[in-house]
C-alpha cells in the first residue's frame, strides 16, 4: 500500500546520510546529503535482488513514479527484467533519433537509383524533398505526426503551387512507407491528409491540333535560324512525337537505323517500360544529317556548352518562342498532342497503336495482356503514314520565310 503523499515528497530534508522513504510495492524516495531526491525501486528477478532508478524529483512526480513502478512489475509479472527493457528502450530512443527524415529519404532515394529509376524523375523527388527538410529533416523519422507534415505542405501551397504540394504529400508519403518496411516507423502519417490538399484545375500543355495549323508549324520550324542542333530536335520532334525528354535524352548507340528503330530503354520512360520508335525514311534522313554534326559524342542532341550532358530541356521550347508560338499555343510537349489528334481524325489506325506509339500504358491489366503484340506493323506504317503528311502539310502552302517579329537563337 501507498504510504507516501505529494507535501512528504516536497518537505523531506536532506541530512548527513542518505535516507529511504517508502511508498510500497519496492518504491522510494532515496534523500541524498546533497538534497537530491532520487527515485528507486527494489525488486527481485531469477531469485537476484535488483535496483532499477526511475529518475529525480520533482522531474519525475510521486504519480510518475508509482506508474512507472506499476508497468515494472507487469513487465516482470510476464517474464521480463524491467532493468533490460529500460535499456533496451534507451537503445531504442537513442537509434530513433539518429533515424532522421533526410536520412531515411535519402536512403530510399539511393534505392530507387540503385534499381534505376530514371534521373529525370529523381531530380524532381530531391526538389520536393529540399523544401521539405527545414520543417521535418532532423525530425525521427518515427515521430514526425500527419500535422507536421500538413504544415510543410501548406507552407507550398501558400505560394500558389498547388500541384507540387500534391505531388509532394505522394513523395513523403513513399518515404514514410520505406521507413515503415525497413522498421524505423510504426505508421505513414502522409497518408491521412488525402483530400486536405487544394486539387488544382487541371491546366493542358498548348499545342496546335488541326491540320492547317500544323502545316504553319511546319513551315517556321524550316524557316529557323538558330542553332543547327535544336533545328533537328524541332523537326524530329515533329516526327517521332515522344516525350521531349526521352527526345533530348537520346543516344546514338540506342539506334538500330538497319532495322529502322529506335529501341529506348525503360530506365528513360516514364511508364518504366523500354519503347520502340519505328523509324520513317525522312527520319531516317534527318538522323544521317544530324550524325555528321554529333555522330561522334554520346548524344544525338548534346548541349552547345558540353558534349558529356544533353540540351536542356527548354531547348526546343525556347526556340518556339524564338519562331513566335507562345506558351499558350505549342509547347515541345504539344507535339504529341498534335500527332495524337490528327492520327485519330485520319481514321486510318487503330486507337490503341496510337496510344502504344505514345507509350501510354493501358491500366486495364487484362486488356494489357491482350494488347501484347503492341501494333508493331501498324505502328510502322502509322510513323511513315505521319512523316508523309507532315510533308504534305508543310508543302501545302508556299514556303516563305516566316515573319514574326524577328527571329532569335534558342
Amino acid at each position: 500500500m501507498s504510504t507516501l503523499f505529494a507535501t512528504t515528497v516536497t518537505n523531506a530534508k536532506p541530512q548527513a546520510k542518505d535516507y529511504k522513504l517508502s511508498d510500497g510495492g519496492g518504491l522510494y524516495l532515496l534523500v541524498r546529503p546533497n538534497g537530491a531526491k532520487l527515485w528507486r525501486l527494489n525488486y527481485r528477478y531469477l531469485e537476484k535482488g535488483r535496483t532499477l532508478a526511475f529518475g529525480a524529483w520533482p522531474a519525475v512526480s510521486l504519480a510518475d513514479a508509482r506508474a512507472r513502478r506499476d508497468e515494472a512489475r507487469r513487465l516482470l509479472a510476464a517474464g521480463i527484467d524491467p532493468s533490460h527493457q529500460q535499456k533496451v528502450d534507451a537503445a531504442k530512443a537513442r537509434v530513433d533519433e539518429n533515424h532522421t527524415f533526410r536520412t531515411v529519404a535519402k536512403e530510399w532515394i539511393a534505392k530507387n537509383e540503385r534499381e534505376g529509376m530514371a534521373e529525370i524523375t529523381l531530380s524532381k523527388i530531391r526538389w520536393l524533398l529540399d523544401k521539405a527538410y527545414p520543417k521535418i529533416g532532423n525530425r525521427p523519422v518515427a515521430k514526425i505526426t500527419a500535422q507536421e507534415v500538413l504544415a510543410v505542405l501548406r507552407a507550398v501551397e501558400a505560394t500558389g503551387r498547388y500541384e507540387s504540394a500534391r505531388r509532394m504529400r505522394s513523395v513523403l508519403s513513399r518515404v514514410f512507407r520505406y521507413a515503415v518496411a525497413t522498421t524505423r516507423a510504426e505508421r505513414d502519417p502522409a497518408s491521412d491528409l488525402r483530400g486536405a490538399l487544394i486539387v488544382p484545375k487541371a491546366k493542358h500543355l498548348a499545342a496546335i491540333t488541326t491540320a492547317k495549323g500544323a502545316g504553319e508549324l511546319m513551315r517556321a520550324i524550316e524557316g529557323y535560324t538558330g542553332h543547327a542542333i535544336t533545328l533537328f530536335a524541332l523537326r524530329l520532334s515533329a516526327h517521332l512525337f515522344v516525350r521531349p525528354g526521352e527526345l533530348r535524352q537520346a543516344e546514338w548507340a540506342e539506334f538500330d537505323f538497319e532495322q529502322s528503330v529506335w529501341n529506348i530503354p525503360a530506365d528513360k520512360m516514364k511508364m518504366r517500360r523500354p519503347h520502340r520508335v519505328p523509324l520513317s525514311t525522312q527520319v531516317l534522313e534527318l538522323f544521317e544529317q544530324l550524325w555528321e554534326l554529333t555522330g561522334q559524342g554520346k548524344y544525338c542532341f548534346p548541349s552547345f556548352r558540353s558534349g558529356a550532358r544533353p540540351i536542356s530541356e527548354n531547348t526546343v521550347n525556347a526556340a518556339l518562342r524564338a519562331l513566335g508560338f507562345s506558351q499558350d499555343q505549342m509547347t515541345a510537349h504539344g507535339f504529341r498532342a498534335m500527332a495524337a489528334t490528327l492520327l485519330n481524325e485520319t481514321g486510318r489506325f487503330h486507337p490503341d497503336a496510337i496510344e502504344r506509339q505514345l507509350a501510354h500504358m493501358e491500366t486495364n491489366g487484362v486488356r494489357r495482356a491482350y494488347t501484347r503484340g503492341e501494333y508493331w506493323d501498324e505502328r510502322v506504317a502509322m510513323m511513315q503514314f505521319w512523316s508523309d503528311e507532315l510533308d504534305r502539310l508543310r508543302n501545302g502552302a508556299k514556303v516563305l520565310k516566316p515573319n514574326f517579329g524577328g527571329q532569335r537563337s534558342a
